[in-house]
């Protein structure tokens, strides 16, 4: 079902664009609000995608177009997977169906796809930061645009958040920045942040200080235009004296609310308000996560993000997917540490914000002391992990490929440096499918090969995750990265005890003629069939399983020169100073050296699709591998004829 075939409600059929929001009364405002809401609820049923965050934002997405000249002024959503209500008002209603699909729009604000899409986002915590970038701009331009940035209370957890906010208090620019208060990231949000936005919210003193406020104001409401501006500046001024926003007015920041995120009525009337006022303000809005969909609403991390047909009623999943017939990689990690976790404790899990993502469930649940969330906060994450190490403790950070950029220097400063023994389990390395560019984790091999003391590993299989885990968990020496796809791994049968592996050994899978295949990780999956069909043709290809980019095995590299006319090296990452690009540094200059063919993913920017979808995008599926096979193995044929 295609997005002509999903029915948009009598408002939202006449909104393409924000100028014809800005034609609508203000009373229409609250059923716009519906429908857009039903229309996402509807479209998401069918076609799958992010989903809670966007409900709890449909009032805000609405009332910000109605206030603001889009896309003259400018708007930046934190995260961005609570923007879908923004793509559907910006000319993106009719294409919304492909949302996340390959080929389609993206599942995040994009530059390149729309001039309402101020800012690319899927990193948190970016918004205040690029907003001030852009509020700077306009004053060197002497431009009157003005620049809001939503920010989720989960994404407040992040260091840039606050550093933002200390420079563009200290700047003075005019700006606002939202304040999305739910309570969630994708999980529970946690931290002293979280409470602190809590007791705003829930103080009884507070609301019925807020409550006398209003009331002793009310009667001026009723008045002419000057009266109600004049109520409006006593009320904001009022509030501004007795809310519990003192954090923010620290940072120079002109403090609102809190106030009710699902009202479009008051919000627009704040943003209007607001419009008006110069400097950095900061509007804090209450809302809910899932908003409008009672499933979502009780269950909010499960309702972040679906895959699945579901009934838009009951939330009950329409279409199940095929019964997985293996464990997901992240939960092979999750299973393993709780094992290695009894008979070591020394054992230390932590996390930022991905305890569902990266699976630290089962070891927070069994070991609540010795497990942490630390919030979006990745910097902090390894630098606490080298804290625990110089302690004797063995911290296993679970991140994925893409956030742990985040941490590039605290890698080298705080790990690094000190050959202080963390453990880096990274999760989604390789292309992490329909979230896209920002979220495929294609760089860890050459950030991590540059760095001195770092084992880099990657498992073939559950097993060798298991095992690889193991080992780290006992070696003192360096810190110790393992990089895993997501998604699922091969169902083999796994022994339950582990296995202690030789570090940088590879392993020889199977012999061949003038050609070789040398792996990195789960991608050897690929290389096998590969190889069997190749076989079929009567070209006989050896495969070798790497294991570790570094150390390399050098004596085996050695061995297969002899033997082999030609390498493909095959990694999920990018040829870039990658797996491949290691190889052929080592045997540059080497006496006897075969041709080296690297397969990877090429330099660029690769769009969202099904991990197949890219991979096959760019070479590296089955199809491609064999297409290489062939290719390589004509030309080793015509150098030996």
């Amino acid at each position: 079902m295609k997005s002509e075939e999903i029915l948009a409600g009598p408002l939202l059929e006449q909104v393409h664009f924000p100028e014809d929001l800005r034609k609508l009364k203000p009373t229409d405002l609250r059923q716009l609000s519906d429908e857009l809401r039903q229309y996402i609820i509807d479209t998401v049923s069918i076609h799958g995608g992010h989903f809670g965050a966007s409900l709890g934002v449909v009032e805000l997405t609405v009332a910000l177009h109605y206030v603001y000249n889009t896309p003259e002024d400018q708007i930046l959503w934190d995260v961005g997977h609570q923007a879908y209500g923004h793509k559907i008002l910006t000319g993106r209603r009719k294409d919304f169906y492909s949302n996340r699909k390959y080929k389609g729009i993206s599942g995040f604000p994009k530059r390149s796809e729309s001039p309402y899409d101020a800012f690319g986002v899927g990193h948190s915590s970016t918004s205040i930061s690029a907003a001030l970038g852009m509020s700077v701009a306009r004053d060197l331009d002497k431009s009157d645009k003005k620049m809001v940035a939503i920010i989720g209370d989960g994404a407040m957890t992040g260091g840039m958040a606050f550093e933002a906010l200390n420079n563009a208090g200290a700047l003075n620019s005019d700006l606002l920045v939202i304040l999305n208060d739910n309570n969630m990231s994708i999980d529970p949000n946690v931290g002293a942040l979280k409470e602190y936005l809590a007791d705003i919210t829930t103080s009884k003193t507070f609301n019925k200080m807020r409550d006398d406020v209003y009331d002793m104001l009310g009667h001026l409401k009723g008045a002419g235009d000057a009266m109600r501006k004049v109520a409006s500046r006593v009320e904001r001024a009022l509030m501004a004296a007795v809310t519990p926003g003192s954090l923010f007015r620290s940072f120079g920041f002109k403090y609102y609310g809190p106030v009710d995120g699902h009202n479009v009525d008051a919000l627009r009337r704040h943003l209007e308000d607001l419009r008006t006022v110069s400097g950095p303000k900061l509007l804090h809005i209450v809302t809910v996560k899932g908003k409008g969909f009672a499933p979502a609403e009780r269950e909010q991390t499960k309702w972040h993000a679906t895959s699945s047909p579901f009934d838009k009623i009951s939330g009950q999943v329409l279409k199940p997917s095929a019964k997985p017939t293996a464990p997901k990689y992240q939960d092979v990690f999750g299973d393993a540490l709780v094992e290695l976790a009894e008979n070591d404790e020394r054992i230390v899990g932590i996390t930022p914000a991905m305890p569902s993502g990266s699976s630290l469930w089962p070891m927070m649940n069994r070991f609540p002391d010795r497990a942490f969330d630390v919030g979006i906060a990745e910097q902090h994450a390894v630098t606490f992990g080298a804290g625990l190490a110089t302690q004797g403790k063995k911290a296993f950070v679970a991140i994925y490929s893409t956030f742990l950029q985040r941490g590039y220097d605290q890698l080298v400063h705080d790990v690094a440096i000190q050959k202080l023994p963390v453990v880096f389990c990274i999760d989604r390395a390789g292309f992490a499918g329909a979230d896209g560019p920002t979220h495929h984790g294609l760089y860890d091999i050459p950030y991590l090969r540059a760095i001195p003391n770092v084992i880099i590993s990657s498992p073939r299989n559950e097993q060798e995750l298991r095992d690889m885990m193991f080992t780290a968990s006992t070696h003192e020496e360096a810190a110790w990265a393992i990089r895993y796809p997501r998604g699922e791994a091969t169902g083999m049968e796994m022994r339950k005890e582990f296995s202690k592996m030789e570090i940088g050994k590879a392993q020889v899978l199977r012999d061949g003629e003038d050609l070789v295949i040398l792996t990195f990780g789960p991608i050897a999956e690929y290389a096998e069939e590969a190889i069997r069909r190749a076989s079929e043709e009567g070209i006989e290809v050896g495969h070798v399983d790497m294991r570790f980019a570094k150390p390399l095995d050098r004596e085996m590299l050695v061995q297969l020169s002899t033997q082999y006319k030609a390498f493909i090296t095959l990694e999920d990452g990018t040829v870039e100073a990658g797996f491949g690009s290691a190889i052929a540094e080592y045997l540059a200059d080497k006496s006897t050296r075969p041709s080296i063919h690297i397969m990877g993913i090429p330099d660029r920017i690769v769009e969202h699709g099904t991990q197949r979808e890219l991979h096959d995008e760019v070479g590296i599926g089955p199809d491609g591998i064999l297409k290489k096979i062939h290719e390589v193995s004509e030309k080793v044929n015509q150098e030996v004829a």
